[in-house]
């Protein structure tokens, strides 16, 4: 009897909360991790929430929508990826489903969105130094390029560009192309004239006269940029099969790589020789370290929380670190089980990019708010400015081999320079079709630069050629921070689908995700010794070599790199401790002409002394061997004969 009551009020409370539901007309509750509960009660997937769309029948899934996933100034896409107000209804899919461009204006052709609640302008308002939309998109780097002309200009124009009536200036290849580019309208009179006529037309190399217009052309083997300028083509880069070395032989290529790298006889690769790589991120849980195949992933520093650069000294196994928005630098030994950080510098303001200078023993950084490319001794001693007046660095990278240091900037101007290690001589390398570089690595092998920014990774090589994207969006590279590049593939760290990913270096191929869920995930860096190999020190310049060592001189009033001589050692040696010495003690014919140069000195210096003494005391009944100096390199030589004193010609040598 005692059952059969359990399984009469059991039942009860089934039809009782049945009948419930029943009277509130609801559906069953909601799966909390897979389903989202309506304000009238209704379940709907969780994936259609705050995708643009009112899936509940009272709109509540796409109410506060805004401020939860993205911020005041981003946008929120229908797959709740956020993407900058400024790229709404610029005719791009920055969405990838289509979103940014759903609710825009429809402007009839010939006519440019000013987005989705302004006005739409006529062609002649774009890049005529005034801006007509709100948000200043029309007078945009990325819509102007770097020859935005300026209003009420008296200087004169480039080769390359049409001087307009009122004294702007515009690309030639505007001219005659049926829209009014001048704001006189002055680029489209005349045009049944042979514009090559006049300075070829603004072309580097051939001009060709059309019925309406012009267009320049290159001669073989080179190709044309920024519609005027002819550019020698790189056959090898071109084609971009080989990993390093390449030798292009009418259309057939030979690959092969530097020393300290091995081929791989099937897939034709060039592997690093030794030990296995390391990737090492930052993120805000911490330091961590993983192989470039993401199969090992272990915590290396959890107390150095807080995502931002990173930095390497592969020699000693040195990070140096410092977190996104704070000024300190910290360096963190990776030998060991302990590995505390170290203050090594206050900085102030925010470091937003780091690089070490493994030759010549320096480290260098960028400093937003002082708009500065800063730069230290190794151990902390000594820091100062090098390169000021930028507006927002963002990412600083070095080839102190070559003697070439590069930085990003993302302001209102973003672009990409380089200069020597010295800051001196600056040549700029990207300033068009460029948003906001956030990170810089070196493929030394191939003296490529490479850099990501929103949505892209590209790389040029170090005088600004050979222009190439090697990854474009892929769902994996919206809002990338960190940037490295080893072997075959780029290395980069991504914010919003919170990842450490890889892709072929060349293609953008091979896309892997190495490891997810990675809290905030920050700079990147690779740890091989071949990335950082020895060398002749280029002392500060690119086209010098210092085969016996450089001083570097921080607290000049501009540093000072300088070369190293036998004849000079011990004058350097004297010099205060702001010079240091930025060859590598370990290098073992360093330390033998070093050896040989003091035994030497310390060897005339004893005989200067013993010839003093003998030369004034009194004369005894002693005998001395006979020592001569020879023109040789042999400092002192031993005769046997008669047993007399030869005075030492010191002067003479």
């Amino acid at each position: 009897m005692g059952h059969l009551g359990v399984w009469f009020l059991l039942l009860v409370s089934v039809r009782w909360h049945h009948s419930r539901g029943a009277a509130g007309h609801s559906l069953p509750g909601c799966l909390v991790q897979l389903e989202f509960k309506c304000s009238d009660g209704s379940c709907i997937p969780r994936s259609t929430l705050c995708d643009g769309r009112a899936d509940c029948e009272d709109g509540s899934d796409e109410q506060r929508c805004n401020h939860v996933w993205c911020k005041k100034d981003e946008f929120t896409c229908r797959s709740r990826r956020c993407i900058s107000t400024r790229f709404l209804c610029n005719g791009v899919d920055d969405c990838g489903d289509g979103s940014d461009e759903d609710s825009c204006q429809n402007c009839t052709a010939g006519l440019f969105s000013c987005g989705p609640f302004d006005v739409c302008l006529a062609r002649d308002k774009l890049c005529d130094g005034r801006t007509d939309c709100k948000d200043g998109r029309d007078e945009t780097p990325e819509l102007c390029g770097s020859t935005q002309p300026q209003p009420q200009s008296s200087y004169t124009c480039a080769a390359s560009e049409f001087q307009c009536g009122d004294g702007q200036c515009i690309r030639q290849a505007w001219r005659c192309d049926h829209a009014p580019d001048c704001s006189d309208g002055s680029d489209e009179d005349n045009c049944d004239q042979n514009e090559c006529l006049v300075n070829n037309g603004g072309c580097s190399h051939g001009c060709e006269d059309l019925k309406m217009g012009f267009v320049c052309y290159c001669p073989e083997n080179t190709r044309l940029v920024e519609d005027s300028q002819c550019e020698e083509v790189d056959t090898c880069l071109e084609t971009d099969v080989c990993d390093q070395l390449c030798v292009s032989v009418n259309s057939s290529f030979t690959c092969d790589c530097h020393e300290g790298y091995t081929m791989d006889p099937k897939t034709r690769e060039c592997k690093a020789k030794g030990n296995l790589a390391e990737v090492v991120f930052t993120s805000s849980k911490g330091a961590h370290r993983m192989s470039v195949t993401g199969t090992e992933h272990v915590e290396l520093a959890p107390h150095l929380s807080g995502l931002g650069p990173v930095a390497a000294l592969a020699s000693n196994h040195t990070l140096y670190w410092a977190r996104r928005g704070r000024g300190p630098i910290y360096r963190v030994s990776m030998d060991g089980n302990q590995h505390n950080a170290t203050l090594l510098l206050k900085v102030k303001g925010t470091v937003s990019g780091l690089a070490v200078d493994w030759i010549h023993q320096l480290l260098y950084w960028t400093g937003v708010e002082s708009g500065s490319i800063n730069v230290s001794l190794l151990d902390g001693s000594i820091q100062r400015q090098l390169i000021t007046g930028l507006d927002k660095p963002s990412a600083v990278a070095v080839d102190p081999l070559r003697g070439f240091l590069f930085w990003a900037q993302c302001g209102s101007f973003p672009k990409i320079e380089s200069a020597g290690l010295d800051g001196r001589d600056t040549v700029a390398l990207v300033t068009s079709s460029i948003r906001c570089p956030v990170a810089l690595s070196v493929d030394m092998p191939r003296q490529l630069l490479y850099w990501a920014d929103q949505r892209s990774i590209s790389r040029v090589n170090f005088k600004g050629r050979d222009r190439k994207t090697v990854v474009e969006s892929n769902g994996y590279l919206d809002r990338p921070f960190g940037l490295a590049v080893f072997e075959g593939f780029v290395y980069w760290s991504e914010e919003v689908t919170r990842s450490i990913c890889r892709a072929n270096k060349h293609n953008g191929s091979q896309l892997q995700i190495l490891l997810t869920n990675v809290a905030s995930p920050g700079g990147v860096v690779v740890i091989q010794p071949v990335l950082q190999p020895d060398g002749s020190s280029v002392c500060g310049r690119p086209g010098t070599a210092c085969h016996h060592g450089c001083v570097v001189d921080l607290l000049s009033e501009s540093p000072e790199f300088s070369c190293v001589f036998p004849d000079t050692e011990q004058n350097s040696h004297e010099t205060p401790s702001i010079a240091v010495r930025a060859s590598r003690l370990s290098d073992p014919t360093f330390i033998g002409v070093l050896s040989l140069i003091i035994f030497l000195s310390l060897l005339l210096v004893g005989m200067a002394v013993w010839w003093w003494r003998e030369e004034f005391r009194p004369s005894r009944p002693l005998t001395v061997q006979s020592f001569y100096l020879k023109e040789s390199q042999d400092p002192l030589i031993i005769i046997q004969g008669p047993r007399k004193l030869h005075k030492l010609d010191l002067d003479a040598e």
